[in-house]
């Protein structure tokens, strides 16, 4: 399968390492340090999933640069502030039956990509593993709570391709399942990385040094709780009931595989990055003012993680 991996950041090098290892034909896009690096170096992956490393097919900076345009899979993993732009240029080369994989974090990727792209070539994918950069092409996978779940949202896309996709990624060494109801389980991530990712990164700790702390654990309960909120006002199923029973599942089976993991917002905030807040709790704080639902607490730690957001881009900006 012809196979382009939109984003070589931590996630996009687990992609590419290792579906070019299973024998994909791998095309890489990336900035052009990381560009540079991959071409002569290739990919390298670490971790509880074993050591990987391969050479790409292409390594490119853009998609005008592609020599074989005839792409069967575009896996897109860059951030979610980068996914309308990364849709236009996608639209551009995507042949009639080839599909986009989103596998990002926070909400309205999907909206953002439908922009640009028929939304019957979207897969929507939940992605909860944890990976971390650890340099240029080199990625460590460090903790796994759940497969990873692909699914069309309104199920334009028949399950038996998705499966297809799906077989392509579990062969490759990546735990992976078909779901009918992915954006049920998107909602899930995005409030479990509400109430971890952003906290973990104001605080700077890991997962599990946040469900240790009384204080802390109240404030990613709030968050929590305020997001139900905004959903049921919104109409948005879930797959559960009410926030107490996500507050349940997520201190004894969401927190524990994943307490090691250090958020990667705060990994962004360190190397003087921008961060996905907005697409966090910053989401959560427009639909609430949507619906006409309070989120005091949200606001605050969308207030918090963009005030360290800026003193760390100011303290890197060169001088």
């Amino acid at each position: 399968m012809n196979i382009l991996i939109f984003g070589l950041g931590a996630l996009g090098t687990v992609y590419a390492c290792l579906l070019k290892e299973k024998g994909h034909r791998v095309t890489g896009l990336a900035k052009k340090p990381v560009q540079e690096t991959v071409r002569e170096r290739g990919v390298r992956v670490t971790g509880i999933w074993g050591e990987h490393q391969a050479m790409l097919d292409e390594v490119v900076t853009g998609v005008e640069q592609i020599s074989e345009n005839r792409l069967d899979l575009v896996i897109a993993t860059v951030k979610s502030y980068d996914t309308e732009q990364a849709a236009k240029a996608i639209a551009g080369i995507l042949p009639p039956g080839a599909h986009v994989v989103l596998a990002q974090n926070g909400y309205g990727n999907y909206e953002a990509a439908a922009k640009h792209i028929p939304a019957d070539q979207l897969i929507l994918g939940r992605v909860i593993f944890g990976a971390e950069t650890t340099g240029p092409g080199a990625s460590k996978v460090t903790v796994i709570a759940d497969d990873v779940l692909l699914g069309s949202p309104g199920n334009l896309i028949g399950q038996g391709k998705v499966e297809e996709y799906v077989s392509i990624c579990r062969e490759a060494g990546i735990p992976t399942r078909f779901s009918e109801q992915v954006m049920k389980y998107v909602w899930g991530k995005i409030i479990y990385n509400s109430a971890l990712n952003s906290l973990g990164a104001i605080l700077e700790v890991n997962y599990g040094k946040l469900a240790d702390i009384e204080h802390s654990r109240k404030l990613m309960e709030s968050v929590i709780r305020e997001i139900f909120s905004v959903l049921e006002r919104a109409g948005q199923e879930m797959l559960w009931p009410n926030a107490e029973a996500y507050i349940k599942d997520f201190y004894e089976k969401l927190v524990p595989p994943t307490a090691l993991h250090h958020p990667s917002m705060l990994q962004d905030i360190q190397r003087g990055r921008r961060t996905e807040i907005d697409a966090l709790n910053g989401a959560v704080v427009k639909m609430g003012k949507k619906h006409g639902v309070s989120t005091p607490v949200n606001e605050v730690i969308v207030s918090l993680v963009k005030a360290k957001e800026a003193m760390n881009l100011a303290q890197s900006a060169p001088k």
